[in-house]
């Protein structure tokens, strides 16, 4: 409970983070400096320093005891009392204080106030809302009298310049580490900066620097893209060769059967033949991987996908744009989007009677949902039917014309290759499927 209250105030990045790492233990150290230090060491300096005045009040208070009459009393001790730099008025006058006070922060006149009590017990009042000056008023054989002297005589007077130091100290170190954590975390960032770009397909110029483990983890990095490169050229070279050694066959298939004479069994034949080529090109385009051969570009998906929607109108194909949300341009390869809009549009004018295409352009995505009324796919093999080659014929209905099982699974890795996700739901408008195509900003 405490650990979930406590994550919503802390900072989510590890900038945030280390930064509070480094400042709490800097702020922390000067609260118990200020608390074991100031309060002890000046209040005891405060005391210290009120004691030497009471011996001088003392002194003169003895003065006031041995005088024969009040005249002669405030006499000597006006004498005694300049000698003593203090001004002692007797008998007290008009407006001298009439009970202790202080302001709320000085915290050194509780310590002063505390000590004139202990020391005597003829004390009346002890006023020190004038932070310069004492005002201490006591009873005497005379009557009451007023001693006022200066307030520096009983308190520390720059106690402030410690707080100075510590904050003025505190904030440059603080300064300090937040440049030298700035530097160790820059490569952190520019390794993300590359991950998060290489994930949505671009590749970005990255050197690892900074310590040893995070260089440690930009070879890492830098040694699985290589990987994945080679990975991306293999299936390139793998293209050339099925292209050369297959399509090369078919065609002279292709040159023999229309050469023979039209009969039932050639006619087979050729739909065989053409069953194959469709085959061979779902084939190669899964392969080929469209999505990771073109450089992305900054689009406005609104007038992209409302030329989408119209061009598969004017292939006769029963689909509207149903709703438009958001405005803004985004980094996408157009070419392989459009493949995967019209791949989603194909299966669901296949597979139901219309569909409906909506399009939400939101902070960080791009939210492209198309749905149709088929019968839709059943939940527990929404996951299969992403899976390269999968049919499934008792979930969708094959009679309008199936596919080769690619179109959901190209578009899955075009979504990938964006940064995003392709997510299969039921269509609460329309009641069949609902096939969400996220894209990353």
């Amino acid at each position: 409970m405490i650990g979930h209250w406590t994550k919503r105030f802390l900072p989510r990045g590890l900038y945030g983070r280390a930064a509070l790492i480094l400042i709490l233990p800097i702020v922390m150290i000067q609260a118990v400096v200020s608390v074991a230090f100031i309060q002890r060491h000046f209040e005891g300096v405060t005391r210290q320093m009120t004691r030497n005045v009471v011996n001088e009040i003392a002194f003169l208070d003895n003065r006031l005891a041995s005088a024969v009459d009040p005249n002669a009393a405030a006499e000597e001790v006006a004498l005694f009392g300049a000698a003593l730099s203090m001004n002692v008025e007797l008998p007290a006058r008009a407006d001298a204080p009439a009970a202790d006070s202080r302001l709320f922060y000085d915290f050194s006149g509780r310590v002063v106030i505390a000590t004139l009590r202990d020391a005597f017990d003829t004390v009346r009042a002890v006023d020190l809302t004038n932070l310069r000056v004492v005002r201490l008023v006591m009873d005497g054989p005379h009557g009451a009298f007023e001693i006022t002297f200066d307030r520096r005589r009983v308190s520390a007077s720059n106690p402030h310049q410690l707080l100075v130091l510590m904050a003025v100290t505190g904030l440059l170190m603080t300064l300090i580490a937040v440049l030298f954590l700035r530097n160790q975390l820059r490569p952190i960032r520019r390794l993300a900066r590359a991950a998060e770009a290489f994930g949505k397909g671009r590749v970005l110029p990255y050197r690892p620097t900074g310590a040893i483990e995070v260089r440690s983890a930009g070879n890492a990095f830098l040694d699985m893209r290589a990987r994945i490169e080679r990975q991306i050229e293999q299936r390139t070279l793998l293209l050339s060769g099925v292209s050369h050694d297959l399509r090369t066959p078919l065609t002279r298939l292709k040159l023999s059967l229309s050469l023979m004479s039209p009969d039932p069994e050639v006619e087979a034949m050729k739909r065989d033949i053409s069953d194959m080529e469709r085959l061979l090109d779902a084939f190669l385009a899964f392969v080929r991987g469209d999505a990771l051969e073109e450089d992305p570009v900054k689009t406005d998906p609104v007038p992209f996908v409302r030329t989408v929607v119209e061009d598969a109108r004017r292939a006769g194909q029963a689909v509207t744009l149903h709703a438009v949300k958001g405005a803004g341009e985004a980094p996408l390869r157009t070419d392989a989007v459009r493949r995967a809009l019209e791949n989603l549009i194909g299966n669901a004018v296949r597979y139901g009677t219309r569909a409906e295409v909506s399009l939400e352009v939101l902070d960080r995505s791009i939210r492209i949902t198309v749905e149709d009324d088929g019968p839709g796919i059943d939940r527990d093999r929404r996951d299969e039917a992403l899976r390269p080659f999968t049919r499934l014929d008792d979930s969708r209905n094959q009679d309008r014309g199936g596919g080769v099982g690619l179109g959901l699974a190209i578009t899955a890795d075009i979504a990938r290759s964006h940064g995003g996700t392709l997510r299969l739901r039921d269509s609460e408008r329309l009641g069949g499927l609902k096939a969400e195509l996220v894209l990353a900003r």
